[in-house]
């Protein structure tokens, strides 16, 4: 590793060191485990992330699995579970989209809680809270009495009926528990098929972070910019302010502050249009070595833009495209060698068989040679062992199909 730090606090950087700086951010430059992979390990990389992107669509294994499996191998998927469900080291809140962050940051979220509360946001549920105030209150007493509740077994969950789509299909109770999850009163703890528990927030955070005194907006907001900036490595307002989904206005104001301070550096990276912010402890590594499959939603690619300034890869999840418009699949998974995309899988786990099947492959501009299938290859076979399946079918579709196929023999 090799730390990069601009003499005059602007840093012109190439897109290659930006490139790495991004990705020692997100702890791919760290050491690999020596053995299994334990509760360290994920600690470790939640320390990089901050912040872990749930999602409920199992295509390949849920979303929140693969970050992990990224950076660090094959492991148990249980003890992610394990860890934020049942040890209640991680919780749930809406950050960047529904997701899961370290305990000791609930602190620095409660001003969106406020905001809330107040109908600033999630206007239609706050409307829902203030018609049904006092069914609201014994919702809330009986998940205090119960001490966890799921929606269904609510004492009186008041069904409604059926339309035609939308939120209006949601019973009152699990208005209810949604409204007192989005401001801070419940927690939610996971239980069997990824389905939601409700408990007070309390018992989920502990007592010393629940007692730990609210900060300001101003002063959370900024917490939060930093945070953004340190696990992005460098990044354009827009980036920081993405990550947590964070008002874009404050964050530029916050990122001004730090600046200033010297806890941010304004940085300039070719062909970004818009002024970028590193991190000036960020670190570099010197070479990135592994091949793995990332999530869609992983924080490298999740904001799709950023993802096509770093890696000069376009991508769009094409679930909600219709299957003849599709260009490239329904779930598709980019492929990390040494430090770039170099390929894209169409991947579906297909349990009752125990099969990975590739139902499409696609080389990047320059990586559809022998070499690269080969790690393309080695990436497969290790989001096999991480779904548990017997065997890898490779459909004959895409332009990476061919070598892709002689690379997994």
């Amino acid at each position: 590793m090799v730390t990069l730090v601009a003499r005059s606090g602007h840093w012109n950087m190439s897109g290659d060191v930006a490139r790495r700086l991004a990705l020692g951010a997100q702890g791919f430059g760290d050491k690999a485990p020596g053995a299994s992979v334990d509760r360290r390990h994920l600690r470790r990389v939640m320390g990089r992330l901050r912040v872990l992107q749930l999602d409920s669509i199992p295509v390949v294994i849920r979303t929140q699995y693969l970050p992990f499996h990224s950076r660090l191998g094959p492991y148990q998927v249980g003890l992610l579970d394990r860890i934020a469900y049942r040890d209640d080291e991680w919780f749930e809140a809406w950050a960047h989209e529904a997701s899961l962050l370290p305990v000791a940051s609930e602190p620095l979220f409660r001003w969106m809680k406020e905001r809330v509360r107040s109908g600033h946001t999630w206007k239609w549920i706050y409307e829902f809270s203030q018609r049904e105030p006092g069914y609201v209150r014994s919702v809330l007493d009986e998940v205090r009495e119960r001490g966890t509740v799921a929606p269904g077994d609510l004492s009186d969950p008041r069904p409604v009926a059926k339309k035609s789509g939308g939120w209006g299909n949601r019973s009152h109770g699990a208005l209810a528990l949604d409204w007192l999850f989005r401001v801070g009163e419940l927690g939610i703890r996971r239980r069997g098929n990824f389905e939601k528990h409700f408990s007070p927030l309390q018992d989920i955070i502990g007592e010393s972070v629940a007692a730990t005194p609210t900060p300001s907006a101003a002063d959370a907001l900024r917490a939060l910019t930093m945070q953004s900036v340190q696990s992005l490595g460098v990044g354009t307002a827009s980036d920081v302010a993405d990550y947590f989904r964070l008002p874009i206005r404050e964050v530029r104001r916050s990122l001004a502050e730090l600046v200033e301070d010297g806890l941010v550096l304004d940085a300039t990276v070719p062909g970004w249009k818009h002024a970028a912010f590193a991190d000036p402890e960020g670190r570099a590594p010197r070479t990135l070595e592994g091949a793995t499959v990332l999530s869609p939603f992983d924080p490298v690619v999740w904001k799709r833009d950023r993802a096509q300034r770093i890696f000069d890869f376009e991508y769009k999840i094409e679930i909600y495209v219709p299957e003849a418009k599709r260009r490239w699949g329904y779930y598709v998974l980019p492929v990390l060698v040494d430090g770039h995309i170099v390929a894209r899988l169409d991947v579906k786990t297909d349990r009752e068989h125990a099969i990975l099947r590739i139902k499409a492959s696609h080389a990047e501009a320059d990586h559809n040679d022998l070499a690269t299938a080969g790690r393309v290859a080695d990436a497969i076979r290790d989001l096999a062992r991480l779904v548990e399946v017997d065997s890898i079918d490779l459909a004959n579709n895409g332009d990476m199909a061919p070598l892709l196929r002689r690379a997994l023999g």
